[in-house]
């Protein structure tokens, strides 16, 4: 068994899609990124690379290349499941944002990561929270997701 930790964060601006763990939340502005820049799945697939102490995100998707330009960060997390050949055990993540409200798309959010890593949804913990306006998240400024995994 091995844990792994990961963690994103991205400027949320105008005219681009919210991503969040697989699905599009309705809202005016999104993340600015070199892919979708789905910062969840970017914290799950840092925190199994982590689990499997095989680097970063970023070593293995850089943020130059025209190859994950506006690319699916679900695809991220397929390849380095793949990759590591881990049997995920459990995920444990929290989303930091203030606007908008996710609970009501946290079962949603769920479905999708237990989807894509083929595991049951009962395996997967997603929370949100605000950051009570303080600092760039408060602001409304900025997203941050941070995932904990379990992996054998």
């Amino acid at each position: 068994m091995r844990v792994g930790f990961g963690n994103d964060i991205h400027r949320l601006v105008e005219g681009r899609p919210l991503m969040i763990g697989g699905i599009e939340i309705p809202f005016d502005k999104g993340e600015e990124a070199h892919s979708d820049g789905d910062v969840l799945l970017h914290a799950i697939t840092d925190a199994i690379l982590g689990a499997a102490a095989m680097g970063d995100i970023g070593q293995h998707f850089p943020d130059d290349s025209p190859l994950t330009k506006d690319a699916s960060s679900s695809s991220f997390l397929k390849n380095v499941q793949l990759m590591t050949g881990a049997r995920i055990i459990n995920i444990d993540s929290t989303i930091t944002l203030e606007k908008p409200k996710l609970a009501e798309h946290i079962p949603a959010i769920r479905k999708s990561i237990a989807d894509l890593l083929e595991i049951n949804i009962k395996q997967v913990s997603v929370k949100a929270k605000t950051a009570e306006g303080l600092g760039p998240i408060g602001e409304g400024k900025a997203i941050k997701a941070e995932a904990v995994v379990l992996i054998e």
